[in-house]
């Protein structure tokens, strides 16, 4: 998974613009595609969730409202959380969970449970081990699913067919239990642009098929490993 493309921050990408907030792709060019977003809650405040630091970013973040946090949703995807919280004056977010994350963020913390705060998102619990926490939300009035990595639409995570794939190293366990009973009218992701496009049907077909189509991507990674 390699952090750095031809691109640079300064060519980032916005997606997923709307009511909701929006998207943001730093090295646009970089296979793993690292994606970033802005969520607006049901106070009408910003959440930012796992960023990756760009120039303006500021700026399109006061066009929405004011933030109310920098939220961590996955224990590797620190980012550049701590910068953006302190510029805003304020913490970086993390669930209750997470072990190993606090001590390296160079920032004041809080942590939260069930719910993002007031902001209408409900955490869900994706992963929960030694080396890979994850937290996913989701607001089901706006419809509105952030999962930071079991799920992406990078090249990386899909299968010939798929719109939204499972993350490789989940092919064989993916995460039915916590998405699927899901129905998101768009699903934002921390690897690519997110589905707005009939997300639903995207995300019951990513679960179902994650584990008949998991050679199938193993063998185009193995292809895409070669040295010609």
């Amino acid at each position: 998974m390699g952090m750095k493309g031809s691109g640079t921050a300064e060519a980032f990408r916005v997606v997923n613009d709307g009511d909701h907030g929006f998207g943001w792709i730093a090295y646009p060019d970089e296979e793993m595609q690292r994606a970033s977003v802005a969520l607006v809650g049901d106070d009408d405040e910003v959440w930012v969730c796992d960023p990756v630091d760009v120039p303006g970013l500021d700026d399109l973040l006061e066009e929405r409202g004011e933030v109310a946090g920098v939220v961590v949703t996955l224990d590797r995807h620190k980012r550049d959380s701590a910068a953006v919280a302190n510029r805003h004056d304020v913490p970086v977010y993390l669930p209750t969970w997470f072990t190993g994350v606090a001590d390296d963020l160079d920032a004041p913390v809080e942590r939260f449970g069930n719910e993002l705060g007031e902001s209408g998102f409900r955490t869900l619990r994706l992963r929960d081990g030694r080396f890979w926490q994850e937290a996913g939300l989701y607001n089901e009035e706006t419809g509105t699913l952030w999962v930071p990595e079991s799920v992406g639409t990078s090249s990386y995570f899909l299968a010939k067919s798929e719109r939204l794939g499972v993350h490789p190293a989940l092919r064989a366990f993916p995460p039915r239990r916590a998405l699927g009973n899901l129905t998101p009218e768009r699903v934002l992701v921390g690897h690519g642009e997110g589905v707005e496009t009939d997300a639903s049907a995207a995300l019951a077909d990513a679960l179902a098929g994650s584990r008949k189509r998991m050679l199938g991507v193993y063998a185009k990674t193995a292809r895409n490993a070669l040295p010609f």
